[in-house]
């Protein structure tokens, strides 16, 4: 895949698991957009491959439905924030952006995980109060965490049963 392709795989890859292709031809519409988007940006320069992909080899680490959601909403809300800085003006950028701002309101809990996230990744793990209240909660977290495994494997073999494919 050339650097040229990684907006339209990351977008497709996108829209794929938020159940936005349904028609073929929004895909067509968006390639014509993003190659438009492309020139805008230049995005043939010689620097565009330096350092490799910055979406894509993410996308390799998360494996099932709910984890990619996750990170793809937090893609689609970077793609966002890239294109505000953008010419509105102009068409293609206005039905990417329509077409990514659908994609963000269908991923209320995607969001939703990544803020919760985010907050964590905040806290103050030097502050003693913080640290209190994490060592108050230490067993009901260590109870979830062995409980997780086997309640994953209890369902994921229910529904296997239930289905009669």
């Amino acid at each position: 895949m050339t650097c040229q392709t990684y907006s339209l795989f990351v977008l497709s890859v996108i829209m794929i698991y938020f159940g936005r292709f349904g028609n073929s031809s929004i895909l067509a519409d968006l390639q014509n957009d993003i190659d438009q988007l492309k020139a805008d940006f230049n995005s043939s320069h010689s620097d565009v491959a330096d350092g490799g992909p910055i979406f894509t080899e993410k996308l390799k680490n998360w494996t099932e439905r709910n984890e990619k959601r996750i990170i793809l909403s937090q893609i689609v809300s970077m793609y966002l924030e890239m294109l505000e800085g953008t010419d509105k003006s102009k068409a293609h950028i206005r039905h990417i952006s329509e077409e990514l701002y659908t994609l963000r309101n269908s991923l209320p809990d995607g969001l939703k995980k990544l803020e919760d996230l985010n907050d964590l990744a905040k806290l103050q793990m030097t502050d003693l109060k913080i640290q209190r209240k994490a060592v108050h909660e230490l067993f009901s977290v260590l109870q979830k965490l062995v409980e997780t495994p086997t309640s994953l494997k209890r369902k994921r073999s229910q529904s296997q049963r239930r289905c009669k494919c």
